[in-house]
């Protein structure tokens, strides 16, 4: 089996039954994880070098950006390489996150999945991916973070005490 980082102990706990090697989904509310409904292309990048200090992005991980589409451009802009989820409206970059949650088989094809966001919708399907062995990593700001969703996750990074020891 490939491994393409050092994680703990837990996400390399895939089950027999699992075909695909090691790796990890992230899923980012770039809109959450930059404290800003409209953020800039600066807010973006910042975002990104924070959480690619929290959670090192190996060779077989996979990157979901979900923002409404007046973000989008910046978020193209300012996290390349990854996949772009747009919804717009209330909650539009999470359900948009969520929907790939729901219909991508994610628990069969991922060991960990990182949730960059702290709102409550993620966690239901954060709990429902841990019952299924998936671990869980929620990177959020601290004033951000849900109490749920912070149940459900194995592992919780804060952004902002990231952004303090940088």
């Amino acid at each position: 089996m490939l491994r393409t980082d050092s994680w703990d102990n837990g996400p390399r706990r895939a089950r027999a039954r699992r075909r695909f090697p090691a790796r990890r989904l992230h899923l980012v509310d770039i809109e959450n994880l930059a404290g800003d409904s409209l953020p800039s292309l600066g807010q973006v990048r910042k975002a990104q070098g924070l959480y690619a200090g929290c959670l090192a992005f190996g060779d077989m991980d996979q990157v979901e950006v979900g923002s409404s589409h007046l973000t989008l451009l910046n978020a193209a802009l300012g996290w390349p390489y990854a996949h772009y989820r747009v919804r717009s409206g209330p909650d539009g970059a999470d359900l948009a996150l969520l929907e790939v949650l729901r219909h991508e088989n994610v628990a069969r094809r991922f060991t960990h999945v990182a949730i960059g966001s702290g709102d409550h919708l993620f966690a239901e399907a954060a709990a429902d991916l841990a019952d299924q062995g998936v671990w869980v990593t929620v990177v959020s700001r601290r004033r951000c973070l849900s109490p749920q969703l912070a149940l459900a996750a194995r592992q919780v990074i804060y952004l902002d005490t990231a952004s303090r020891a940088a």
